[in-house]
């Protein structure tokens, strides 16, 4: 089964009703689990498993033991109650249209609250209610929606300074060049062509299958490659694809790259060398400071993107090429908070 296949565009994201209710009782005696559950009445498992805790009770059994057991009419009882009393102050209301829109938002294309409003704002989409973002994550955090909870968030991380500990080579044993060489109006993001790069390795570390992913500074473009390990031959490989690719264009759309001091990106000039024009630079590669991950920001903050699709630690060879593609696929078209809610596409054309 692909990794990215998504089953909620058959869930019906509605409330349940109280004859739902007493179907879950009943199925609960004849032991099924929350997920055949969740399959037989078309609801998200997650909804079935917060009913069955909604609504169970300890009851006492006639050898005077007690058990727990659930009751479909305590459950649309608690149901009834917290509706009344969250119901009447929320700026959502009835507007169950915008609740489905941002339901299968965060469910099925993986956006983040403020993702989800932000593109509301910049596309002037109209539903009935307007809600911020902290609105929206309050919403979340009191189950006010059938079928999100926090566990369906993209993980909150604090900023950390030296977070990045990864053990490189020295700048001094590069032949390359500097990034305190590189022209500064790179650094204002005002022009298109100039990329970042790096490895994303997976539960094999650097021997098995892992990542190229290139990011656009100004864009924030992706460009995502799976390869079969970390190495300068895979890289090179990678990039000579791009050069065919794109042919004359090439030196137009990569006219920087600038890489870490990883083992992969260590001979600056395999990496520069162009395959069709023999003796002449493709493109000019520049080399960060060792340990100072935020000279690549915007790659760093790609890679973070790619972490929802692929857990650190998961092995990227389980992982199609198909896959990978509607992963880079997904992180263009994800409106992007810096950009006003545009996405890299939109800024790249």
């Amino acid at each position: 089964m692909s990794h990215l296949n998504n089953t909620t565009k058959q869930r019906r994201f509605k409330h349940l009703t109280e004859m739902e209710r007493y179907q879950i009782e009943i199925l609960l005696k004849e032991k099924k689990k929350s997920k055949e559950i969740a399959v037989v009445l078309g609801k998200h498992r997650r909804t079935i498993e917060r009913e069955i805790a909604r609504g169970t009770v300890q009851m006492l059994n006639s050898d005077l033991t007690y058990t727990f057991r659930y009751c479909a009419d305590v459950g649309h009882r608690k149901y009834l109650e917290n509706g009344q009393n969250k119901g009447a102050g929320l700026k959502i209301g009835h507007d169950h249209k915008l609740a489905r829109h941002i339901e299968k938002r965060i469910i099925q294309d993986r956006y983040s609250p403020d993702a989800v409003i932000g593109e509301i704002r910049a596309k002037g989409l109209e539903f009935k209610t307007s809600i911020c973002t902290k609105t929206l994550y309050n919403y979340i955090d009191k189950e006010v929606f059938a079928n999100i909870t926090n566990k369906d968030l993209p993980i909150k991380r604090h900023k950390k300074k030296g977070r990045y500990h990864r053990v490189r080579v020295a700048l001094k044993n590069l032949k390359g060049t500097s990034i305190e060489q590189r022209p500064k109006h790179i650094e204002n993001r005002e022009e298109y062509g100039h990329w970042e790069m790096d490895c994303v390795v997976g539960g094999k570390g650097d021997s098995g299958a892992v990542l190229l992913v290139l990011t656009e500074r100004k864009s924030r473009e992706e460009i995502i490659r799976k390869m079969p390990n970390r190495t300068q031959s895979s890289v090179k490989q990678e990039l000579d694809r791009l050069e065919r690719r794109y042919g004359k264009r090439f030196s137009q759309k990569f006219k920087t790259i600038t890489v870490d001091n990883g083992p992969e990106f260590l001979n600056s000039s395999e990496l520069e060398g162009s395959i069709i024009k023999q003796g002449e630079i493709r493109v000019k590669v520049y080399y960060a400071h060792p340990y100072s991950s935020g000279e690549r920001g915007s790659n760093e903050n790609g890679n973070r993107l790619i972490r929802r699709f692929i857990p650190k630690g998961t092995d990227i060879s389980n992982y199609t090429a198909q896959e990978i593609k509607r992963i880079e696929h997904w992180m263009n078209n994800y409106p992007r908070k810096i950009h006003g809610y545009k996405t890299a596409k939109e800024m790249a054309a």
